[in-house]
């Protein structure tokens, strides 16, 4: 379904057990689910009056605003609930960085389903039975990495949990037992390296052959994916998903910085954030998400606000999924506006990436004079200190993406560090 959902033959196998998944998850969770049987009940559609995947667009899209305001109103889980909370065993929430966390439960049913997510993208990377896997952050009510640690476990995976330790205390760690696969943001994949050089470690030569990314845009971004593989010597791997959705996609090893959506768990749809009219094969409109399986707290139609390109189902792996060429190319509510010019942040970082030398950055847009000013802080590792780089950087930023930038070095050491989602952009208004 790359943008429309009528862009497939409606007896492909695929398809058709598209159809089968959303029949029977139409069916279970109405009229138990309060939340979208008050949504849908003026769409005329009984229990078993989907029969076809082109009805689905009948159907009204689902909100993250709707699903935080039904939250406020029915605390503290909301309505979009198909079963009696005694049904439901796990609980985790969105980051909030946008504003207030979202409060997600899974059934026993639901979760299991996401394992298989994961283990399903297991087989696409190829990991091998004597993979040992690295989880370098401490676990909290964010799914995360959640859904990976417990289905590595469940496939029988040797697992190592990195929550409570310093970042040197895990670098320690991953080279002492042999790590060969690490699970992470891009962010930190990069902090890890630069932890790495401070203390002599060349995880180059280390055992680590995979990083899997998550939780930000990264993994896609040629200049951030090209430092961190030649930092690791080690081949990376771009994943996203969403707590409220799931793992959702997955990049293959034969056609890099690029995310198949895993189809036979999900339906995509690709749509113009503003007219909602879907996008066309090499167009770029916000990712729409239907999760099948997780019946307990379904979403129908998700506008996810991530902005994605949509690519074509012909992959040199054979797959026949969906690929979003480039991956998450930023959210709906990322766009800059400066001078005349827009740009998402991902753009920005992709040529700041480009710089080895540079360990840190960080960008402020200040809207609160008559023309907007953009400003960038970077932060050179030492043996790159007052090298003239803010120069270079300011020369390519004005030369490929076409606007001037106020580009000032600050001392090394001087920019915050993340290891979960990092928080670059500060905007003044």
């Amino acid at each position: 379904m790359p943008g429309d959902p009528h862009s497939f033959p409606e007896h492909s196998p695929l398809a058709e057990l598209q159809l089968e998944r959303l029949i029977r998850l139409w069916q279970e969770i109405l009229p138990r689910n309060r939340f979208y049987a008050r949504k849908f009940a003026k769409t005329n559609l009984s229990a078993a009056g989907i029969q076809s995947l082109a009805e689905l667009t009948r159907l009204p899209f689902t909100t993250k605003a709707e699903l935080l305001a039904d939250q406020e109103k029915n605390p503290p889980y909301g309505q979009n609930l198909t079963y009696p909370l005694a049904r439901y065993c796990r609980l985790h929430q969105t980051s909030g960085t946008s504003g207030q966390p979202l409060r997600w439960l899974d059934t026993q049913q639901s979760w299991n389903g996401l394992l298989a997510c994961w283990e399903t993208f297991f087989d696409v990377m190829r990991l091998q039975p004597d993979d040992r896997l690295f989880f370098p952050f401490s676990f909290g009510p964010y799914l995360g990495f959640w859904t990976a640690f417990d289905a590595a476990a469940r496939r029988g995976f040797f697992c190592l949990p990195g929550g409570g330790l310093s970042s040197t205390a895990r670098l320690r760690f991953l080279l002492d037992h042999g790590v060969t696969v690490v699970l992470c943001t891009p962010t930190y994949a990069l902090h890890l390296a630069e932890i790495a050089r401070k203390e002599g470690i060349d995880l180059v030569r280390s055992s680590v052959r995979y990083l899997i990314v998550a939780g930000e845009p990264g993994g896609s971004i040629a200049g951030t994916r090209s430092s961190i593989e030649a930092n690791w010597g080690a081949r990376v791997f771009d994943h996203c998903g969403l707590t409220e959705v799931g793992p959702v996609g997955i990049e293959c090893p034969e056609n890099p910085a690029g995310l198949h959506i895993l189809e036979t768990e999900y339906l995509p749809e690709v749509i113009d954030p503003k007219t909602e009219e879907h996008a066309l094969p090499g167009e770029t409109g916000e990712l729409v998400l239907t999760n099948l399986g997780r019946w307990g707290s379904p979403l129908i139609r998700y506008r996810t606000g991530d902005l994605v390109q949509v690519g074509a189902r012909s992959c040199p792996c054979g797959s026949g999924w969906l690929r979003l060429p480039g991956g998450i190319l930023g959210r709906t509510d990322d766009m800059v506006h400066l001078r005349g010019n827009n740009f998402y942040p991902s753009a920005l970082e992709n040529v700041i990436r480009r710089f080895r030398e540079i360990a840190e950055y960080r960008v402020e847009i200040d809207q609160t004079g008559a023309l907007a000013v953009l400003r960038v802080e970077i932060e050179p590792v030492p043996a790159a200190a007052h090298s003239e780089i803010a120069d270079r950087v300011h020369k390519m930023i004005r030369d490929e993406l076409s606007f001037r930038a106020e580009v000032k070095e600050v001392a090394p050491g001087t920019l915050p560090r993340f290891e979960l989602k990092a928080r670059r952009i500060l905007v003044r208004k």
